[in-house]
């Protein structure tokens, strides 16, 4: 059955892309991120086709691609956009679907949209949480955003070092479960993607 996950973060520069690129590669999906905000240049797009060894995906185009390296509002604020939630079209394909996220789930896109807008009700939500100070709240915090929507969280993946303590409390208090782990690596390249895709592909297709 194909699966569509959306990647989402518990807040900026938590793992997201490298997390997309191992859950692509390890399920040979497509990718989409619907909304880019800066480096149109090296685009998390970009990077995602640098990382992955796969020739059956697909990455889909940005339904917005802003300027600014700002939250989606602001950016769109200056390109003279207005983003709406529902004209992030979902790209078709007969193959499974990684999604990726912007920031957090409640970036803004607009004055009353977040991030969370864009996730559906078949989207499986994988979050990456990071350890740091204040990321047990953060975690928290995102579980509890989706659950009142009703959403269906599939997991957490830690980027990062092992912190036993953080995880156990994350794990009892939220109620959902930790599916695994990318350590710090002193590079990501193809081979290394290709590696974690390797441990996590059994984990995502019984998800």
């Amino acid at each position: 059955m194909k699966k569509k996950f959306f990647i989402t973060g518990i807040s900026t520069e938590v793992g997201k892309t490298i997390a997309s690129a191992i859950v692509t590669e390890a399920l040979q999906a497509d990718y989409w991120k619907p909304i880019q905000s800066g480096d149109l240049d090296n685009s998390d797009s970009h990077k995602i086709k640098r990382l992955l060894s796969s020739t059956k995906t697909k990455i889909h185009a940005n339904s917005y691609a802003l300027k600014t390296p700002m939250s989606p509002h602001a950016a769109a604020a200056i390109d003279g956009v207005k983003i709406e939630a529902d004209k992030a079209v979902e790209p078709e394909t007969p193959n499974h679907l990684v999604i990726e996220g912007a920031g957090g789930v409640l970036v803004p896109l607009n004055a009353r949209e977040t991030i969370a807008d864009l996730i559906k009700p078949d989207h499986r939500v994988l979050i990456v949480s990071r350890h740091y100070l204040g990321s047990i709240n953060h975690t928290l915090l995102t579980i509890e955003a989706l659950k009142r929507r009703n959403l269906n969280i599939a997991g957490i993946i830690v980027s990062g070092d092992e912190n036993p303590a953080t995880e156990s409390v994350i794990e009892q208090m939220g109620g959902v479960p930790i599916i695994g782990r990318i350590a710090e690596e002193k590079m990501f390249d193809r081979e290394v993607v290709k590696r974690y895709a390797e441990i996590f592909a059994p984990i995502l297709q019984r998800l």
